[in-house]
């Protein structure tokens, strides 16, 4: 018997999980064969410290002295680009991240390939940085084990039951616990559900991505990450190779995603009307599944109904950029400690705050 059971091995339940053993004995049960598998091995992974809600930008702070004295992070700056007819879209891209205007010319000199006859309004921030993922994932892992924790893998949760001894969760074999962690990403509410909790109405959303070769050869090592006004599609840099999304967010269910070639063929003749190289076919395509809450924030906390029950859910496209801050503050929670993340943002990620 195990004092916690964390339902989810992506970096949301990892990084809960190694927090919450410093306290307690914590076993996670994983569906798939390895952790990672779903969301958290199909991100962009990228720490910008205004992207996302208040909440979410107070956890992407409080994140960075972590991620710092890890030694997690590398420099990748920010670009945004655009054409005049859209400048509405590209100064309200300016004034929600607080990046700074620059002219056309050192946007082209950031990265070479844009147009220069479509590209009429730039805007670039220093302080966004690529996350070494795998790292971080595995670094959690070693804190957990370390701990005495245990990651049980090929666990795909078919029961949950509570009763006066706690959780009994059948996932191939019984797991007990007194506390049960659901950071079950796009299964979330899926996982409320079998719990006989009321689910939060966390909802996932499909994007995808395509890996072209460098285009044209160029060294890419050193461009930003670069968007189209409002978000509309996306490239990172990325092992030598060009990642681009159409940044999509299709209402879906749970399930292992996959692109969708339409959205996809969509997204690159965006990228493509902004650059000069032609788009190459692509070396690979995949999706994943960002998951939200209604108001498009975390939930982390004791369920207001049911408090042995904690949610870790929710976290859209920010799970490993909050994930330092997000597991620091659960595991303050669930041990009853006064959390270090402002009182604002602890209330705009509570659970209760979904229940009406």
């Amino acid at each position: 018997m195990s004092d916690i059971l964390v339902i989810g091995g992506g970096i949301a339940g990892l990084s809960a999980a190694a927090r919450l053993s410093a306290d307690a004995k914590v076993t996670v049960l994983e569906m798939e064969h390895a952790t990672g598998y779903h969301a958290s091995g199909r991100s962009a992974a990228l720490i910008e410290e205004n992207y996302g809600a208040p909440s979410v930008q107070a956890l992407n702070r409080a994140s960075m002295a972590y991620f710092n004295e890890g030694e997690y992070l590398s420099q990748r700056g920010l670009l945004i680009i655009a054409e005049a007819d859209n400048a509405e879209a590209f100064h309200a891209d300016v004034a929600r991240m607080g990046v700074d205007q620059i002219t056309p010319a050192e946007a082209r000199d950031l990265v070479p390939i844009l147009d220069p006859k479509k590209t009429a309004l730039a805007a670039y921030h220093a302080p966004a940085f690529d996350i070494d993922t795998d790292r971080l994932m595995q670094d959690f892992i070693r804190i957990l084990r370390a701990n005495g924790g245990q990651i049980i893998t090929d666990a795909t949760v078919t029961a949950i039951r509570h009763d006066a001894m706690g959780w009994h969760v059948q996932a191939g074999e019984e797991y007990t616990a007194t506390t049960l962690v659901n950071a079950a990403g796009a299964w979330a509410d899926l996982v409320a559900g079998i719990a006989g909790v009321t689910p939060l109405g966390i909802v996932p959303h499909r994007r995808s991505m395509a890996r072209l070769a460098a285009p044209g050869g160029h060294d890419t090592s050193r461009w930003p990450i670069f968007f189209g006004p409002g978000e509309t599609w996306y490239a990172k840099p990325d092992a030598g190779a060009l990642l681009v999304s159409p940044a999509e967010e299709v209402v879906t269910h749970p399930h292992d995603a996959y692109a969708d070639d339409m959205t996809l063929a969509e997204g690159l003749d965006r990228y493509q009307n902004t650059v000069t190289e032609p788009v190459t076919r692509p070396i690979a395509t995949w999706a994943g599944l960002r998951s939200f809450a209604p108001d498009r924030t975390l939930v982390l906390g004791r369920d207001p109904e049911v408090p042995e029950f904690v949610w870790c859910a929710g976290q859209g496209g920010y799970g490993f950029q909050t994930s330092p801050a997000a597991s620091a503050l659960l595991a303050d929670l669930v041990a009853g400690r006064v959390p270090a993340v402002d009182p604002a943002a602890v209330a705009a990620l509570r659970p209760d705050r979904l229940r009406v």
